[in-house]
């Protein structure tokens, strides 16, 4: 698991994917959200724009990483 540092929060789901470097493009993060593909701690999550916060982690696939706040 890697940690990712946000400066803000919430971030949506899909800013994160594309973001990180998890997708190519958000229309490829809207795609494997909608599709049940996405976890967002260990749940499936199918709302694209789900508020991401500090603590919460993501998975696609076998990448996981864990969202911290960058103070």
């Amino acid at each position: 698991m890697r940690d990712v540092a946000i400066t803000h929060q919430p971030v949506e789901l899909y800013k994160i994917l594309k973001f990180e470097g998890m997708v190519r493009s958000g229309g490829e993060a809207k795609m494997f959200i909608a599709e049940g593909k996405v976890l967002v701690n260990g749940e499936i999550e199918t709302r694209k724009r789900k508020k991401i916060v500090a603590g919460d982690s993501i998975q696609l696939f076998d990448e996981c990483i864990r969202i911290c706040l960058d103070e």
